[in-house]
Formats: structure tokens, sequence, C-alpha cells
């Protein structure tokens, strides 16, 4: 693609929610579409900005039908986490404003959790007493680590191969994790 997402990248803030037209307008401006048209893709591709860097792979079929359900059944035993985690006056991440109302229609419960491994301490000075976050507490949590634990080994075998500087990064923090618990 005709684009430079590492220039891209640094023309965009946290700020940049997508809501301000004006900002919206003026990036679009500095940083239009990098393609010509609309290409339909079908096959597995690795898509490459000017630069060379992939900007992202597309992997039809990658996850079969039954892998997909597994991943469902799994977003399924988080909805209530999902659902309490959405606050009227929360913060940046749990605002209500930032989340479409919940609906019937709904597949997955809107809401944002956190089950990264110690969480709370990765921003804090004592990182000595390493404690589970605070979403993988609850009753769920066993049943939860369960069902993801395969479509997890599917996601790092995938990250292995696209990201392997990231990889081995969190891997050498687990092993980290396991010497201080």
């Amino acid at each position: 693609m005709l684009i430079d997402i590492a220039r891209y990248s640094k023309l965009i803030s946290p700020k940049d929610t997508g809501h301000n037209e004006e900002r919206e307008e003026k990036l679009l401006q500095r940083c239009p579409p990098g393609h010509e048209g609309t290409k339909l893709v079908e096959i597995p591709t690795t898509i490459l900005d000017v630069s060379g860097a992939i900007i992202a792979w597309y992997l039809p079929d990658a996850l079969t039908d039954a892998t997909q359900k597994e991943i469902w059944a799994a977003s399924d035993l988080l909805a209530p986490m999902l659902e309490e985690s959405v606050k009227v006056d929360g913060n940046w991440r749990t605002n209500q404003q930032w989340f479409k109302p919940s609906s019937e229609d709904d597949v997955l419960t809107p809401g944002c959790i956190n089950v990264s491994p110690v969480w709370f301490q990765q921003g804090h000075e004592n990182q000595l007493d390493p404690q589970v976050s605070a979403s993988l507490k609850g009753a769920l949590s066993e049943k939860i680590l369960k069902a993801i634990a395969r479509p997890a080994a599917i996601a790092t075998a995938a990250l292995r191969v696209m990201h392997p500087e990231q990889y081995w990064a969190g891997l050498r923090a687990f092993g980290s994790l396991r010497e201080k618990a």
C-alpha cells in the first residue's frame, strides 16, 4: 500500500478518538488512504506499507468453526464482568459514553475488563507480591481460564510468527512472574 504506517502513527495520539470531525478531516488530508479503490482479497495475504512494514495479515479460515464456537463460549463467560465494568462515571476505559447501549441483539456484551496477570502491579513499584488481576478473582475465574486456554495457545502461536520480539518478551515476563510467585 502506498502509505507509511510509521509516519501515520506519529501523527495521531491517544486523544484521537474519531469523534472530532475537524481533527479527522485534517488527519485524512495529511494521511490519505493508500489504495486505489477497493480490492477483494480471498487468499491468505500480508499487507505491507511503502517501507515493507507489515500492516496486517489476512488469514481466511485460520480459525475453524469449532475454535470460533469455543471463543464465543468463553466470551459468554465474560459477559457478567463486562456488563459490570461499564459505569456512568467510569474512567476513560469504562465510561458509559464510550460504549453503545447493550441490547438483546448484542452478540457480545460491551465492556472493558483486564485479564492480564498482575495488571495492577505493572503500574506500581511494589512488584514483590504478584496478585491475580481483579477480573480473575471472581467465582467463574477457573472456568474462564480453562475456556480460553486453547484459543490463547493459538493466539500465542500466531504471535510467535507475527511478532517474535513480543512473544519472547511475554515468555520472559511469565518466567519472572513464576520466580516471584
